[in-house]
């Protein structure tokens, strides 16, 4: 089936386009046939990643230095997104892309040794990295984390925990948010803290979605992580997890809106194909209504992704119009992928479809990367209220 397409946009470029054919024939030989196995085993093979990097998938966005492609321009992680969405598993994005929340503030911060050893074997798909930020006893109140890096001469002494960390159990380094100072804000740092470091354990959690990603809790019992895995100053982590919030949120609602394309597209095939009271089914009223409202929302998301990806491809930080970006996106991915299974009817309830899949991972987004709640919020600080 092939998929519905936006109309002409000023954002695209013919080798916007080129990328997207690239990645398409990727998606359609590597990952679409095998999708059910993964999700099944609930993991993502690491063969896989190499063959990722092979294509050019894992260095977009990332600099040369790092062993990127050196291009920065965010459509093209918009296209590789709503790519990798075509083969309707949330699980496999947040997998294979999961280098894109654990790199950065390597590339961004890290020195060129560090750079070296922990970004580029990942871009090369030699290596997996996830990133830490979550504790059992909070989430989104980054300030208040809990988990200690204490300095010892040459190393820092890490105890505490972590959780719902994505590719947790695969990952070969974890970059680490640890509290080396006082309370609140200035008291935090990163740390890259590898596997196989003695007193690091991990055990994987299982999930309403997202089956082929792997997800962890991490253990950290006097876990000594040399000095030089500090990444930048100590105590300066704060500001650099934020940063990182803005572009995970961008990419959250890239993939809510590619969603959401996904069960529009599966649910306009179905109803031009299903015969009821011998017409197709398109041909009721009600559900030309339905398609006709999700093509209206989708379209919504997309005009305001396109457009603050381009500000922020310009430098800009918008963070109240990401921040509610991320709200309507995800929103959106609900309503539409409800109103999909409404419209294949038992069809869209048995596993192994595309629609039902996504109907179970639509919760996710609207959690991780910063919830509903504390988004709005956000926003609301962020414009004054």
């Amino acid at each position: 089936m092939t998929p519905s397409r936006p109309p002409l946009s000023p954002y695209y470029t013919e080798d916007h386009e080129a990328f997207r054919a690239q990645v398409r024939r990727f998606v359609e030989k590597e990952c679409a046939p095998h999708i059910e196995q993964w999700e099944k085993a609930e993991t993502l093979p690491r063969e896989l990643h190499k063959k990722a990097a092979a294509a050019g998938i894992l260095g977009m966005g990332y600099a040369e230095d790092c062993g990127g492609l050196g291009v920065h321009d965010p459509f093209y992680a918009i296209v590789l997104t709503e790519e990798l969405a075509r083969a309707g598993s949330g699980g496999l994005i947040a997998s294979l892309l999961s280098h894109g929340i654990a790199s950065p503030p390597i590339a961004r911060a890290g020195t060129p040794e560090q750079k070296q050893k922990f970004v580029a074997p990942v871009l090369a798909g030699d290596k997996i990295g996830a990133l830490a930020i979550t504790e059992p006893s909070g989430g989104s109140d980054v300030a208040a984390i809990k988990t200690t890096a204490v300095r010892d001469g040459d190393h820092y002494v890490v105890n505490g925990s972590k959780t719902f960390i994505t590719s947790g159990m695969r990952a070969d380094f974890i970059t680490t948010a640890v509290r080396t100072g006082g309370e609140g804000m200035n008291g935090v740092s990163l740390l890259v803290v590898e596997a196989g470091m003695p007193g690091f354990t991990r055990s994987p959690l299982h999930k309403m979605g997202w089956w082929c990603s792997d997800t962890a809790t991490l253990y950290f019992d006097n876990v000594r992580v040399p000095v030089a895995n500090r990444v930048g100053a100590e105590n300066a982590g704060f500001m650099a997890i934020m940063l990182n919030f803005n572009n995970e949120r961008i990419m959250l609602a890239a993939q809510a809106m590619a969603f959401s394309q996904v069960c529009y597209d599966e649910a306009l095939a179905y109803a031009r194909e299903r015969q009821t009271f011998g017409k197709p089914l398109i041909r009721n009223q009600v559900i030309r209504h339905k398609l006709a409202e999700m093509r209206m929302r989708i379209d919504a998301v997309r005009a305001q992704l396109e457009l603050l990806a381009w500000r922020v491809g310009k430098g800009a930080t918008p963070v109240a119009e990401l921040s509610l970006l991320k709200v309507l996106a995800t929103e959106t991915f609900e309503r539409v992928a409800g109103e999909a299974v409404q419209v294949l009817g038992g069809a869209g309830y048995l596993q192994g479809s595309k629609v039902e899949r996504l109907y179970r991972e639509t919760k996710v987004l609207t959690i991780g990367g910063g919830s509903r709640e504390i988004m709005l919020d956000l926003a609301a600080r962020q414009m004054g209220y």
